[in-house]
C-alpha cells in the first residue's frame, strides 16, 4: 500500500525522493511495503554494488539485509526526519510513518541509522535539510 498523493522526485544535492500532493497529518501510515530479505552471504555481495545504497538491515540482529520495494528505498536521509520506518519481520513488510505534519509539497525524509534520535555518521556526505534543522531546534 502507498498512498496515492505520494510521487517521486528530483531532490537537490540527493537524487531523487518522495513528496507528497497533498498535507498529511502526524501519524499517518503512508507506505507498507514488502521487502526482499538477502542472506548474510547475500548482504556481503550487494554490499560491494551499488545496491548497497538501497538495502536496509534486517533482523532482531541485523545479520541480513533486505531490499525494500515500493518507494521505501527512494526517501532520503535526514538527522531529523519527518517520517519513521518500521519493520515487520514476520510479514516481511516495511512500513513508512509521518512523525509530524507535513505540507502539500514537501519531502518526505527517514534516518538512516534506524532510530530518529541516532545523530552517527551515515556512509556518505550529509547535508543537513536545513528546513528539518530549524525545526529540530
Amino acid at each position: 500500500m502507498i498512498k496515492p498523493y505520494l510521487y517521486i522526485d528530483k531532490s537537490k544535492g540527493r537524487g531523487r525522493g518522495v513528496y507528497t500532493k497533498e498535507r498529511i497529518p502526524a501519524g499517518t501510515r503512508i507506505e507498507t511495503s514488502p521487502v526482499l530479505v538477502l542472506s548474510y552471504d547475500d548482504t556481503e555481495i550487494v554490499d560491494k554494488t551499488k545496491l548497497h545504497n538501497y538495502i536496509f538491515l534486517w533482523g532482531v540482529r541485523e545479520t541480513r539485509s533486505c531490499i525494500a520495494l515500493g518507494f521505501c528505498s527512494i526517501y532520503n536521509h535526514d538527522y531529523n526526519p519527518n517520517c519513521v520506518y518500521e519493520m515487520d519481520f514476520e510479514a516481511e513488510t516495511m512500513s513508512i510513518i509521518t512523525r509530524r505534519d507535513i505540507r502539500k509539497g514537501e519531502e518526505l525524509f527517514i534516518n538512516y541509522n534506524g532510530d530518529v534520535e541516532d545523530d552517527s555518521p551515515v556512509w556518505f556526505d550529509m547535508k543537513r535539510n536545513k528546513e528539518n534543522q530549524a525545526k529540530a531546534k
